[in-house]
């Protein structure tokens, strides 16, 4: 049968292959017809739990096999699961359960110290779910108990084409967490590109390695799975178990963030292993050096694909094929671009002062796309979703960037201050928010600064109050106990005051330029 939503995957192949593997890890190996059975029995709990259609599933946990139980399973139901980043701080994943409204909380056993942390914080009505069960309180179901014990029964709960299938957080410049609400139309507008521009087929082996809550991460995996492909699970990302998994696990194709490539070439024994089943290497989220790209390219003797998308676009929109991998020819520059857009995808650069387009091949703008694969909207958030979106379904990526006169796509620098560091996305306003809770903390900017790992990381600058003496490890400190690590400051440094505009804006840009000087480009 067509596949037309998220649920009819799983449907299709645990009908027409249903011994055929699905999901890998580890030793574990699942069929797509046992896949489809724990996934009707995770519909027929979730229901019992007062789950309807559109209602919100909450999932708390690193990478595993039931993720995608809880994911198809909320399909069935035509629910909307919500994978929770693992690496937040606890008042933000609470913020985030509670924000969506979620009648079920499912998490992982490494996680039972952030829900004992936040159960307080939680409606009194969420069920909660602890894989392994949780070890003070008989009261909360275990995962595999809670599963088997409910009925083997697909409900068939009609999904239509602008349903929300899936909801990834995306933390927003006003320093709150924004629900991104993407629609089996949006999948759809996505999951052929993945058959036609990376090779997936039924025989392809995919490895599902970055983070689950990211759409590199879900979105990656359920691009191989809408053509049957097998998918093999990271739960964790070493680099020492990747370099076996690609000749143990025969790995066909697999999407990693550039520093993941980085820590590879640094892997003991990489340059030994086998790589023979390797066919395709995608990599975005982050910009990479040409250094690190041409030294993987010889490494693992495959094709290599960049792509560039946000969660907003259900991920990737533009793509630098195969062929312009071209790292000795004429058109090695094309390799510090992101590519072309997709099939179906309208791009434009425009004048973010203006509104008007930029016509010149070369002259930055901000990055404007349309087309099917761009988000539902903001989940709640109707002033958010109109910033975003116009009343022509354009879409404000936020990112500077321009066209060449062959219509190929560079990034520049950040429209909204963003700073990408190792592929997650940190809002200096959310940052700032809290470094200025700090009683010694009279003003503070917080901007990204290049870093040869991770590709840039968070410095704050700080102006302190008067009188008040503090540390940059002392902040640091303080600032880990409220945010996840990947946002805290690597760095801080102290000023007397910082520069700003007329209308009292800080300057931002001159705060960075000198930490980037001798650079193309105001990324890294």
């Amino acid at each position: 049968m067509p596949i037309t939503t998220l649920a009819d995957i799983v449907r299709t192949y645990a009908g027409d292959r249903p011994d055929d593997i699905a999901l890998v890890l580890g030793d574990a190996e699942v069929s797509w017809a046992r896949l489809y059975e724990r996934s009707r029995r995770v519909a027929t709990a979730l229901q019992a739990a007062g789950v309807g259609p559109q209602d919100h599933v909450s999932f708390l946990d690193k990478n595993g096999l039931e993720h995608f139980e809880i994911s198809y399973g909320a399909a069935l139901l035509n629910a909307i699961p919500v994978d929770v980043n693992w690496r937040l701080a606890p008042p933000e994943v609470a913020f985030i359960v509670n924000d969506c409204e979620s009648k079920v909380l499912v998490v992982g056993a490494d996680f039972v110290p952030v829900l004992d942390a936040i159960a307080g914080d939680l409606p009194a009505g969420i069920q909660l779910i602890v894989i392994g069960g949780h070890p003070d309180r008989p009261d909360i179901a275990d995962y595999e108990s809670w599963v088997e014990s409910h009925a083997d029964v697909d409900p068939h709960v009609p999904s239509a084409p602008d349903d929300t299938v899936l909801q990834l957080y995306s933390s927003g410049t006003t320093g709150r967490p924004k629900g991104v609400m993407l629609t089996n139309d949006n999948l759809l507008g996505l999951l052929p590109t993945g058959a036609e521009l990376w090779g997936f087929d039924e025989n392809s082996v995919n490895l599902v390695a970055m983070p689950l809550f990211h759409i590199g991460g879900s979105g990656w995996a359920i691009a191989g799975q809408f053509v049957g492909a097998r998918s093999v699970i990271l739960r964790e990302l070493d680099p020492a178990q990747l370099v076996q998994l690609f000749a143990t696990k025969g790995i066909t194709h697999a999407f990693v963030v550039p520093a993941v490539l980085q820590f590879l070439l640094m892997t003991p024994g990489a340059a030994d292993a086998d790589y023979s089943s390797l066919q395709l290497i995608a990599y975005g989220a982050s910009p990479i050096s040409e250094d690190v790209l041409s030294r993987s390219v010889a490494l693992l003797g495959c094709d290599f694909t960049q792509v560039y998308g946000l969660t907003e676009t259900t991920g990737a929109i533009v793509h630098l094929p195969p062929e312009d991998h071209d790292l000795d020819g004429p058109n090695r520059h094309r390799l510090r671009s992101c590519g072309l857009p997709g099939p179906g995808v309208g791009l434009r650069i425009v004048n973010p002062d203006t509104g008007v387009d930029v016509t010149t091949a070369g002259e930055v703008g901000e990055i404007w796309v349309n087309g099917p694969q761009i988000m539902k909207g903001y989940w709640n958030n109707p002033g958010a979703t109109a910033d975003a979106i116009d009343a022509d379904g354009w879409f404000r990526t936020g990112d500077a960037g321009y066209l060449d006169a062959d219509g190929y796509v560079y990034i520049h620098d950040r429209v909204k201050d963003m700073i990408v560091s190792g592929g997650e996305n940190i809002y200096p306003a959310e940052v700032e928010n809290v470094l200025m809770s700090h009683p010694a903390v009279a003003d503070v900017a917080v901007i990204g600064v290049p870093d040869d790992k991770w590709g840039e990381t968070p410095k704050a600058i700080v102006v302190l109050a008067a009188g008040a003496e503090l540390t940059p490890d002392e902040l640091i400190t303080f600032a880990r106990d409220q945010l996840a690590r990947f946002k805290c400051p690597t760095s801080v440094d102290f000023t007397d005051a910082l520069p700003r505009n007329p209308s009292g804006k800080i300057l931002k840009k001159d705060l960075r330029a000198p930490f980037w000087v001798g650079r193309e480009r105001n990324v890294n």
